[in-house]
């Protein structure tokens, strides 16, 4: 049984409008959402998200030395049980701190950043 489902991969960038209506071009959709997030629900049912970023420098590809600018945001059940479920696999946290919000950052066992989100 799988800890977590995959909810919404999210991109950083220096416009988020404007990112989500190129990707709305190139796989149809509805943008959604104001200022530094901007949701594209596509229809096939994988969304994406992009996140201001003003000070984005874009990635080099390929470049092995270079962050790709990505996370995933995971939808869990329990935000508790799925956090230390991910602590016993490896992961890190980044941004744990504060447990009133819906979710929380990790990195993974490399060093790529993701959230666990509360259903």
């Amino acid at each position: 049984m799988a800890l977590a489902k995959l909810g919404v991969v999210v991109l950083d960038c220096p416009d988020p409008r404007a990112l989500a209506g190129f990707y709305a071009e190139v796989l149809g959709g509805t943008v959604s959402g104001e200022d530094d997030w901007i949701d594209l629900d596509t229809p096939g049912g994988h969304p994406l998200a992009f996140q201001a970023a003003p000070n984005h420098v874009p990635p080099r590809w390929p470049a092995p030395d270079a962050s790709q600018q990505f996370h995933l945001d995971l939808t869990v059940d329990d935000l508790d049980t799925a956090e230390k479920a991910v602590l016993a696999l490896g992961a890190k946290p980044l941004d744990t701190e504060d447990r009133s919000r819906s979710w929380r950052v990790y990195a993974d066992p490399a060093g790529h950043p993701f959230c666990l989100c509360a259903c």
